[in-house]
């Protein structure tokens, strides 16, 4: 279907306005639809909502025309959106063919319908956003997105909002979206960096992000069509984010998940390429997927992505066997609802294509690197498939802060500094009931990336002092004197623990 005009801002502007007037924002769905049909809708599951918008209100005959793409009555519409406005620049049509009002909101002969996906977001400082994406495209739901059209564009899922939540969000000059799609990523960059660039090799996609941007009241980004980089040439920035086309699959059926190249080799490439577009102390964050290869370590293969002259902190969110992935994305794309022997040749190929790699799982996670120009660079690959808590930019921007920090300072400059326990840090003694001294000793996080930590004793004890008040090696003098150990030998096997509990940010050094 024919996307909107993105070249009348003036009646973007009185759509917003009368969006806004409805109510049509994510705190107004949530309080209209209730917590378990909002959350549905998320999913894309939409009988919950349809049973939640029976009413003639203004905000349920939005939500029944952008979200549900029902077909709304002309006279319900005419009272909230300026219609001749809106159907004249294509984000309204009449509908076709349909008879009767009904409770299902077919809308009568005389309905109109929405030609795009409008779905309010929240921004993270109570920002009134709205994504612009095809219709039903909003990911997820046990259909799969709705549309294997090629050039589709997908509106917000976890991908999207969980690349905006690690995003490091520090005030920048440019940001380069890579693989714009909708939009979100340029949304969010949009209110911390002066000059917002997006790249997509789909011109729908472009043209999608440019609407979302205009109707959520943000300014104007520089939009380039072409592959990854290319549209950019040797231009540098402060920050990259993508969430690419990261699916590992035997083809390149749909162009907003299926890289074209083969196996893990765009994830690859745009992670080594972002090295030298990269400003000193600028940010590359990405999701990613990468292969797990029979004979070879994962952690190894995603490190020797990371480019010369970037500090780089790699986490595996997930991993599943091939037979999960192919399944998952089979589903993603409704092949599970064709013809079962054109469904059973889809799969085949698929593990005809893990085979061939010697392929027997798929990781899923973040990757960000930061360029730094360090000597020796710090780079820290790591599995952590237990919840966090979101948003994690400034949590992110610290584990490299505190990775400058430890190269800073050797074994003796760091039993000189003075540490204290970071806010949120618990501990937890494992052991049989009644027995007299615990079996582990574990530190725990509840804020971040919530970490858990085994610890031994003298970890734990150095932990539980540490104030500020007294340097490291004071304080493992002390804890030597009371466990009778050699004072000199605890100090020299120590160190090790402290920095680990420092990277891990349960220890923060004083005044840093």
């Amino acid at each position: 279907m024919p996307l909107p005009s993105s070249d009348r801002a003036d009646v973007t502007a009185r759509l917003r306005e009368a969006l806004l007037a409805a109510d049509f924002t994510a705190d107004g769905l949530l309080e209209l639809l209730g917590a378990p049909a909002y959350t549905a809708l998320a999913r894309s599951e939409t009988v919950p909502a349809l049973r939640a918008t029976r009413d003639d209100g203004p905000l349920a005959s939005l939500v029944r025309l952008f979200l549900l793409q029902r077909a709304v009555p002309h006279a319900r519409v005419a009272d909230v959106l300026p219609v001749d406005a809106l159907l004249e620049s294509g984000w309204l049509v009449r509908a076709e063919g349909a008879e009767g009002a009904g409770e299902d909101g077919a809308g009568g002969a005389d309905g109109l319908r929405a030609t795009v996906d409008v779905r309010p977001y929240g921004g993270p400082d109570g920002e009134d956003w709205f994504i612009v994406s095809d219709l039903g495209c909003a990911v997820g739901g046990a259909g799969g997105i709705g549309s294997r059209d090629e050039g589709v564009v997908l509106g917000v899922g976890g991908a999207s909002t969980t690349l905006a939540g690690i995003t490091v969000r520090t005030p920048a000059a440019s940001a380069l979206d890579v693989g714009t799609g909708s939009g979100i990523q340029a949304l969010h960059a949009s209110r911390h960096t002066t000059r917002v660039t997006a790249t997509d090799l789909n011109p729908r996609a472009l043209h999608c992000t440019r609407l979302t941007l205009a109707l959520s009241g943000a300014p104007e980004a520089d939009l380039r069509e072409g592959s990854l980089y290319e549209p950019v040439g040797d231009a540098t920035y402060d920050l990259i984010v993508s969430n690419p086309p990261f699916v590992i699959s035997p083809g390149a059926r749909l162009t907003y998940r299926d890289g074209g190249m083969g196996g893990d080799d765009l994830c690859r490439s745009i992670v080594q390429e972002a090295g030298e577009r990269l400003n000193e102390g600028g940010y590359a964050q990405f999701l990613a997927n990468w292969q797990h290869v029979e004979g070879e370590e994962w952690t190894e293969r995603v490190r020797s992505w990371v480019p010369r002259g970037c500090d780089a902190w790699i986490v595996q969110r997930e991993v599943q066997d091939v037979t999960q992935y192919a399944e998952l994305w089979l589903r993603d794309a409704g092949d599970h609802r064709t013809d079962p022997a054109e469904y059973a040749a889809r799969y085949d190929a698929w593990l005809d294509e893990f085979e061939a790699r010697k392929t027997r799982g798929v990781g899923f996670g973040w990757i960000t690197l930061r360029k730094s120009g360090a000597a020796e660079p710090s780079v820290t690959v790591e599995e952590w498939t237990h919840p966090v808590e979101q948003p994690l930019g400034e949590t992110v921007q610290a584990f490299f802060g505190r990775q400058d920090y430890l190269r800073a300072h050797d074994d003796a400059a760091l039993l000189a500094e003075h540490f204290k326990l970071a806010e949120g840090v618990v501990q937890e003694q494992i052991g049989l009931p009644g027995a007299e001294d615990p079996e582990h000793v574990v530190l725990r996080q509840h804020r971040g990336m919530r970490r858990a930590t085994q610890v031994d004793t003298v970890g734990a004890g150095f932990a539980g002092v540490c104030d500020g008040t007294l340097s490291a090696g004071r304080i493992l003098d002390a804890i030597a004197q009371l466990m009778g150990e050699d004072a000199v030998l605890l100090r020299d096997r120590t160190p090790a623990q402290i920095r680990l509990l420092v990277e891990q940010g349960f220890l923060e050094p004083v005044g840093q």
